[in-house]
């Protein structure tokens, strides 16, 4: 169905070089965000009052001085990468995420006269359609915590799987786009991506709670051929600036996320926006409650930052978000903060912590819209009130 090999070769073929550095500068680059990934660690524990299981005498986290002894270390690797190793990571994430869906669909195909040809030549479009989304994204993402990281020799032994990721040449080129003080500025991103792999490493239920939902989504993925190409054209004519029928977003379009949907994976989809929403948000909140104490420049980076991020690069660059649903990840860290905020000026960052209880703690999606809606249902509930 895909040709992985051949995503990575046109991913890496067509991405765009990153910022010139000496080779020096980039030793020292490499150095200092190693050194900011775990000093990170320290400072998200503290502020997130969030232990890993077995670190305290209480295993849930949020728990009243949790956080593992000093020094202990968590058990998932920092990698420094480039762009073609974001690409690599990847494509290796998504072969293991992807993969009981394509053997599906390779039964399918399997029982269709002439299908083993088509396979073939169908998976070499794919891959070089893959690869030309990787290219894009290659160079946007500044870090990433790679949940479904596929077992390999980065992983130390006993760990649970996943991996943080930080995208040096794209922080350098950031950095410098917004003129702001190299040091801080990547500071403050490991402290972002820290608290992802906090979330993770802290709640043990939460990978695999998400992968599970994932999975469901792909089990109820409509895999006929004819209904797929339709609703591809049909983001196709919204790309263009046709108004396809049905629902649409401010300005008509759809993503190809909303227009491959069957109703039962739109519940499951409600879901998972609002879990990204959370752990988004949470970062976001985390990485700006920290930063006054170690990032001095904190204000400037994100009022920068956020500008940046609102308005995109070009034309193209916002067609392609919004046919990519890039749009949707952009609104998830706005709408989450909100939450996280909310409701930690409500019921303090204990309180707040009862969202990683279980799944059944999770806010909803009209709840991440509502956080006085979730205080009522998980506080009220659980402290007996009416």
């Amino acid at each position: 169905m895909v040709d992985w090999n051949l995503a990575v070769a046109t991913a890496t073929r067509f991405v765009r070089p990153g910022p010139e550095v000496s080779r020096d500068e980039a030793r020292a680059i490499v150095a200092e965000l190693r050194r900011h990934a775990k000093s990170s660690e320290e400072h998200v524990r503290a502020f997130t009052r969030m232990a890993q299981p077995g670190a305290t005498g209480e295993e849930r986290p949020g728990a009243t001085g949790g956080g593992p002894p000093e020094g202990a270390p968590h058990d998932t690797p920092v990698l420094v990468v480039d762009r073609p190793g974001w690409i690599r990571a990847n494509v290796a994430g998504f072969r293991a995420v992807l993969k009981p869906l394509l053997a599906k669909m390779e039964d399918r195909r399997a029982a269709v006269p002439g299908g083993a040809v088509l396979g073939a030549v169908g998976g070499k479009v794919t891959g070089v359609e893959l690869g030309m989304l990787l290219s894009f994204l290659a160079s946007r993402v500044l870090g990433q915590y790679e949940t479904f990281a596929p077992p390999s020799r980065d992983l130390p032994a006993g760990a649970q799987g996943g991996r943080l990721l930080l995208v040096a040449p794209n922080i350098v080129h950031v950095e410098r786009e917004l003129e702001v003080a190299p040091h801080d500025f990547r500071l403050w991103v490991c402290l972002h991506e820290e608290t992802h792999r906090t979330q993770f490493t802290a709640v043990p239920w939460l990978r695999d709670h998400v992968e599970g939902e994932i999975q469901s989504f792909l089990a109820e993925t409509d895999i006929d051929p004819g209904t797929l190409l339709e609703r591809l054209r049909e983001a196709a004519q919204s790309l263009a600036g046709a108004k396809p029928e049905g629902e649409e977003g401010e300005d008509g379009s759809r993503s190809i996320v909303d227009l491959v949907q069957t109703p039962a994976q739109r519940e499951i989809l409600g879901r998972l926006t609002a879990v990204m929403s959370l752990l988004e948000g949470h970062a976001d909140y985390v990485m700006d409650g920290v930063g006054p104490d170690v990032v001095p420049s904190v204000a400037e980076i994100r009022e920068k930052f956020q500008k940046r991020r609102a308005s995109g690069a070009g034309r193209l660059d916002l067609a392609l978000r919004k046919l990519l649903g890039l749009d949707a990840k952009l609104r998830q860290y706005r709408d989450g903060e909100r939450f996280v905020r909310s409701v930690v000026e409500e019921v303090g960052m204990d309180g707040f912590n009862r969202v990683w209880t279980s799944p059944n703690t999770l806010p909803t999606k009209q709840e991440i819209a509502k956080p006085a809606d979730w205080i009522a249902r998980v506080h009220r509930k659980a402290d007996g009130a009416p």
